[in-house]
């Protein structure tokens, strides 16, 4: 009886097997697996931000979900933010910050008004009877130590 020997073709590898097969350096396997899992996140935050804000048609069957968006939000933004995109307000909006950085003329205003209000102070004293006088100051001998 002559046994047949099979010849293995090359074997079938798998998404992480190609990518060690392709790049050598350990440090830019895991820069590029670490790339493709934000990325899913990426894909996944933002799908479900997007069934957060439309309305799916009744044939589908899927029944409507409530969900507050706002942490879903907070990832996308965060994992958006990791490849360098930023969210931009719109004018008329101001973030919790002042709504951006000053210009020249907005803090030489500030420094005007801060410069008016300096000069007077406001003491508040809780505990009475209080008498200010006025009175002629003393000799240098008395502040000498």
């Amino acid at each position: 009886m002559a046994e047949e020997v099979k010849e293995e073709g090359p074997k079938k590898m798998g998404p992480i097997g190609k990518l060690k097969e392709k790049v050598e350096d350990s440090d830019e396997q895991l820069a590029i697996l670490s790339t493709f899992v934000r990325l899913g996140i990426l894909i996944w935050s933002g799908g479900i931000l997007t069934l957060a804000y439309i309305k799916l048609p009744p044939a589908l069957g899927i029944p409507e979900q409530k969900l507050d968006p706002t942490f879903i939000a907070s990832v996308f933004t965060g994992v958006l933010a990791t490849f360098g995109v930023q969210t931009a307000k719109k004018n008329g909006e101001k973030n919790g910050n002042g709504g951006g950085s000053l210009s020249r003329a907005d803090v030489e205003k500030l420094i005007e008004k801060a410069s008016q209000t300096a000069p007077a102070q406001t003491i508040r004293i809780e505990q009475a009877p209080v008498q200010l006088t006025q009175s002629p100051p003393k000799s240098d001998d008395t502040y000498k130590m």
